[in-house]
């Protein structure tokens, strides 16, 4: 989705991805031309004789809500941009509301992913999802889906254990940007450095989630460069090991020292709110501002709210009417309409355009 400047743009990603030993491939049409450009690229690999070794595998997605005749004439042209007979993977693209799932599970989103496997159109029916907790766990559970996609970060872990969910369901599982959605650190704050030293912060947070089990870690290179990394780490599997471990606790030690007794758990005993503000997830972002100085991360973040639909929240901190509902509930008793207000004079600042939508 991001090496999409020119044709040959993608095809030197791809071949430092052959390099790297990379041989799975995400897109989707939402993606601008990515799967044009990518078609295009695997061709050009096909006629010099390069291929992955162990063959490609290709995941693309189709956004939920379609209807049946819509979604069949979608697909099939994926397929032909892509140049290829059939996908290995196709996910509902942003399974985010309650709806969505509905449409894959029993409307017409259930036939288009029947049809598409008794067609032999796909290998493999799985999800994306920017959803709620409770969602994704239905999704899992629905047992429809053989992957998930879902945002798993080292500074976010949150959604873990519906990770290890899926993983014992024999689920694969892909972790969703786990450097620019995950902080932004493939350019980390300086503090940030100096909080994981003697480990890069990408480093760390790569090895985090192949630690935890993760199956599949995605990497948003628009330059050869970008895979350098993840070719170094390409058998890192495994428990983290010492100095890793030490790492680790010295990053969350030197977050609570600079946040105190301000700082959010993130344990959700303050929802619901009755203004229906997220509470847990914009104190997420203060904390990530104030514990690691991730400003420019957080207030991108935070400036998209309400801007990006069901992708993302759609309240803000300003939202909250100091009404205390939430105060009894918190077993670290912070003061959370005075930490809401806090981060909105923090993180507000002029919205940037979503790199897509």
């Amino acid at each position: 989705m991001r090496a999409l400047a020119s044709p040959d743009q993608m095809i030197s990603v791809l071949r430092a991805a052959l390099d790297a030993g990379i041989n799975h491939l995400e897109t989707a049409p939402a993606y601008g031309p990515a799967e044009h450009f990518l078609g295009q690229a695997l061709q050009r690999l096909e006629n010099e004789g390069k291929q992955s070794a162990e063959g490609w595998v290709i995941t693309s997605k189709l956004l939920p809500g379609i209807s049946l005749d819509e979604g069949k004439r979608q697909l099939k042209a994926i397929l032909q941009r892509l140049g290829r007979s059939k996908l290995d993977n196709l996910a509902v693209h942003g399974l985010n509301r309650p709806a969505h799932l509905k449409w894959a599970l029993h409307g017409e989103g259930a036939a288009l992913l029947e049809w598409s496997m008794q067609c032999g159109l796909v290998e493999q029916i799985g999800f994306s999802s920017h959803g709620s907790e409770e969602l994704i766990g239905d999704a899992i559970a629905s047992e429809r889906f053989s992957f998930c996609c879902l945002h798993l970060h080292l500074l976010d872990p949150q959604r873990l254990p519906l990770a290890h969910e899926a993983l014992e369901r024999g689920m694969g599982v892909l972790a969703i940007s786990p450097a620019d959605k995950g902080g932004r650190l493939q350019a980390p704050s300086p503090t940030l450095v100096e909080d994981c030293t003697p480990i890069q912060p990408l480093q760390l947070a790569y090895r985090y989630l192949l630690a935890e089990g993760i199956s599949t870690l995605s990497v948003g290179a628009s330059d050869p460069a970008d895979l350098a990394l993840a070719s170094q780490l390409r058998d890192a599997g495994g428990p983290l090991g010492p100095a890793e471990e030490n790492t680790l606790n010295q990053l969350m030690e030197q977050r609570s020292a600079r946040l105190g007794e301000d700082q959010c758990h993130q344990c959700r005993e303050c929802l619901p709110c009755p203004q229906q503000v997220p509470i847990p997830d914009l104190l997420r972002l203060r904390n990530l501002a104030v514990g690691h100085d991730l400003i420019g991360f957080c207030q991108e973040r935070y400036n998209l709210i309400g801007r990006a639909g069901h992708w993302w929240e759609e309240i803000d901190a300003d939202a909250c009417r100091h009404c205390g509902d939430c105060l009894p509930r918190c077993p670290h008793q912070l003061a959370i309409p005075e930490l809401l207000r806090d981060t909105h004079r923090r993180l507000k600042a002029t919205p940037r355009r979503r790199l897509w939508g």
